[in-house]
């Protein structure tokens, strides 16, 4: 995305009474970031979802200084942005209806690796919970994966500090910027962090910490990774928060469980109890659930037809994923310039043509 893209990109998502779910929208009715700020406020009232309460945050230019001055501190500090439909951004993020429109890192490591789990858990950890975290991170040394979690207290960065003990990459999602640190004791932790991982936050450099941001960090930390392990939690919590997020994206969520009398346990026994996480009792249960120990079998191949003629969208599609490769349906709506209903009819079509295979989580190959 160029620069200019990405400052009314930075704009919309500063947005008053927008938010990510929205913006994406806006953006594929409008066709870039730019068009949704430079179009009639007639024109954006008639966007179902959209009322017209929303549009004064359409009429307020300070919020494109405000970009501007955010665009100059990330070139400055050297942090990497990455919009909604780069190549960098999570896949596993794009499949998410309400992922970020714009993601900051700061560190070495790529989100899009092919082994990624979530470990979450409570903040007043007891020495079972830190005894399951440190044999976890050992048995999965050899499988390499890169280990999410929030930079909190207790589970959180025992995790961190047990995935770089075992050299493995770890990416801590923050609540806040990249200009303070919380909780203050773990800024000893951030330049271990950031050479052998990194730090990720859809949060400008100068807002304010609030509550409701941890609550948004949580959709990061579900939404990147395959599958999302609770160590230990109360009966609630924000890790609770997270498996539900986790559930909602159809990603497998895993619960450590525990004595009913202990009361960072009732939380995870209480996840297994209602069928929203699988029991985890060793680090080969997490291994099976995900496939680790070998390939997944081959998706079956619909028999392409010979000489198979493509109408205009169809064509302009499969041009698309030919040289893009495996796409989600949104990101083809949007980049092709087509409604998601209509780009979805099209795609079934050509599935049934034998030009275009399906995959879980709406994404689609050209054959």
């Amino acid at each position: 995305m160029n620069e200019e893209e990405l400052l009314y990109a930075l704009a919309l998502q500063k947005a008053k009474n927008v938010g990510d779910t929205l913006a994406k929208k806006l953006i594929q009715h409008c066709g870039s970031p730019k068009n949704v700020w430079n179009s009639k406020m007639s024109s954006l009232a008639k966007i179902h979802g959209f009322g017209t309460n929303r549009l004064t945050s359409f009429q307020d230019t300070s919020v494109l200084n405000h970009a501007e001055r955010e665009l100059r501190y990330l070139k400055e500090n050297k942090i990497e942005v990455w919009y909604f439909t780069d190549e960098k951004y999570p896949e596993r993020l794009k499949h998410c209806v309400d992922g970020p429109l714009v993601l900051f890192k700061r560190g070495k490591s790529s989100l899009n690796q092919q082994k990624v789990i979530s470990v979450v858990g409570t903040r007043n950890m007891t020495s079972y919970g830190r005894g399951f975290v440190e044999k976890l991170m050992s048995d999965l040394k050899p499988f390499n994966p890169l280990i999410v979690s929030g930079f909190a207290y207790g589970v959180d960065i025992c995790a961190h500090r047990e995935a770089l003990k075992n050299n493995l990459e770890t990416v801590a999602v923050l609540a806040h910027g990249f200009e303070e640190m919380y909780p203050k004791a773990h800024t000893k932790y951030i330049p271990e962090v950031v050479e052998n991982g990194a730090f990720l936050t859809d949060t400008w450099h100068d807002d304010e910490l609030i509550r409701e941001s941890f609550l948004k960090r949580n959709r990061i930390v579900a939404g990147i990774s395959e599958a999302t392990i609770v160590i230990e939690s109360a009966e609630k919590g924000g890790s609770l928060v997270t498996a539900d997020i986790a559930n909602s994206y159809s990603r497998d969520v895993l619960a450590v469980p525990g004595r009913s009398i202990d009361p960072f346990s009732r939380g995870c026994n209480d996840l297994i109890k209602m069928n929203k996480a699988a029991l985890f009792s060793e680090t080969n249960d997490l291994i099976e659930m995900l496939n680790w120990k070998e390939y997944p079998s081959e998706v079956p191949v619909i028999q392409k037809q010979l000489f198979v003629k493509l109408e205009g969208a169809e064509q302009l599609i499969y041009n698309y994923l030919i040289k893009h490769g495996k796409q989600v349906l949104d990101l083809i709506a949007l980049e092709c310039k087509l409604p998601i209903h209509k780009t979805s009819t099209i795609l079934l079509n050509m599935e049934m043509k034998g030009v275009v295979r399906p995959y879980p989580g709406k994404l689609f190959e050209a054959t």
